[in-house]
């Protein structure tokens, strides 16, 4: 994840863990909700009181949120699936994972321990609720942080997707039909009745109730109706490129530019050909990739006195793909890795590598295109 994502804070059993930009707002809006409540429910309380509690169940609030999504990464890994960074943001934590799992029990195990999770510290802080009766301001954040995360997991377990109920439902109908399409669209269906009702409920709530908070409600069903959607279009793509590899789109016009060419040169080859990749070769053996991006790591005016060599990918940070790499999975490492472009190489039986060709996702992007068009001209006829 790049910076314009979001601010990385730290690291929790690998996973790089983010907060993103709009965290900084919510995180404002509900700590001043929960000092104002408990300066309803405690008015003998000062300010300073209000606040401390307020912000400090606030910053637990997150932390539980974080558990929630860590419970996850953590069956997650177990399945030795790579779990690439965690965010937390304005509708609650979101955990990228590398690949789908590819198991129905692996799916359901991994939706299933959010809400678990989410339970255990509800039962957590509803026994420091019990063992601190004495105590106002330690009660009064155990009680809010008990029935938040008994929420969490309650909502969480509704079954539409993206939500980790609607996860469970595709889990079982993926175990039962055998179909993993079939059980994302299911999923994605059910996500979208539950998305429409919340949109519904809260436009309405707000309209004729003047139950402002309602919108709250309205704005996550939209989250989730978007995520549902692309669920399904993932799922679209998933069967559009099914069949296909890599040396399906690869150009086998593989351009190179000699590794003591100067940046100013290069843009000068770019702006002439409209390539935006070059490997890099010197003595005519490979020693790395070089695009367009890598210009931007030096200012204008010294391009002229650095070379391709300074700033291009060296060769052994360089992801290959080989020919027979399906196209699916080919286009999820270019995503997981935001990157354009992979050489495709492929082995003599002497073990050399030999580059055939190159795939960029623009490439993948108009095969998707081009076989979404096809397959509804088809259908109309």
């Amino acid at each position: 994840m790049n910076e314009s994502q979001g601010i990385r804070i730290g690291r929790v059993l690998g996973i790089p863990i983010y907060l993103d930009f709009s965290w900084v707002l919510i995180f404002s809006l509900i700590s001043w909700l929960i000092s104002s409540q408990f300066g309803e429910e405690h008015p003998k309380w000062t300010t300073t009181q209000q606040w401390g509690t307020g912000v400090a169940t606030s910053i637990l609030f997150f932390g539980s949120v974080l558990f929630h999504e860590l419970a996850h990464s953590f069956v997650a890994q177990r399945y030795k699936i790579k779990v690439l960074s965690i965010t937390l943001f304005i509708f609650g934590g979101l955990a990228r994972i590398a690949r789908e799992p590819t198991k129905a029990i692996q799916e359901f195990n991994i939706a299933i321990a959010g809400p678990l999770a989410s339970g255990f510290l509800s039962g957590m802080f509803f026994l420091l609720v019990l063992g601190v009766p004495g105590n106002e301001m330690i009660s009064a954040l155990a009680k809010y942080l008990c029935f938040a995360n008994l929420l969490l997991a309650t909502f969480n377990l509704l079954p539409g997707f993206p939500l980790d109920g609607g996860r469970m439902l595709r889990a079982i109908v993926w175990g039962i039909t055998k179909d993993f399409s079939r059980a994302t669209r299911a999923a994605g269906a059910s996500g979208k009745v539950i998305a429409y009702a919340m949109i519904g409920w809260g436009v309405y709530a707000a309209i004729y109730k003047h139950n402002w908070g309602a919108i709250w409600l309205a704005f996550i069903g939209w989250f989730i109706l978007n995520a549902a959607q692309a669920s399904v279009a993932q799922v679209t793509i998933r069967e559009t490129l099914q069949g296909l590899r890599a040396s399906d789109v690869m150009s086998q016009e593989v351009p190179t530019i000699p590794a003591n060419m100067s940046l100013e040169e290069y843009s000068g080859e770019v702006l002439r050909t409209g390539r935006r990749v070059h490997l890099v070769t010197m003595d005519d053996r490979l020693v790395g990739l070089m695009n367009v991006s890598g210009l931007s790591t030096t200012p204008r005016d010294e391009w002229d006195m650095n070379s391709v060599q300074s700033v291009m990918v060296p060769r052994d940070r360089i992801l290959w793909a080989s020919p027979e790499e399906p196209l699916q999975r080919l286009l999820e490492r270019l995503i997981t890795a935001d990157v354009n472009q992979m050489p495709v190489v492929s082995h003599d039986g002497d073990g050399a590598a030999n580059i055939v060709g190159i795939v960029t996702r623009e490439a993948i992007l108009r095969v998707i295109q081009t076989r979404s068009e096809f397959g509804t001209a088809l259908a109309s006829r």
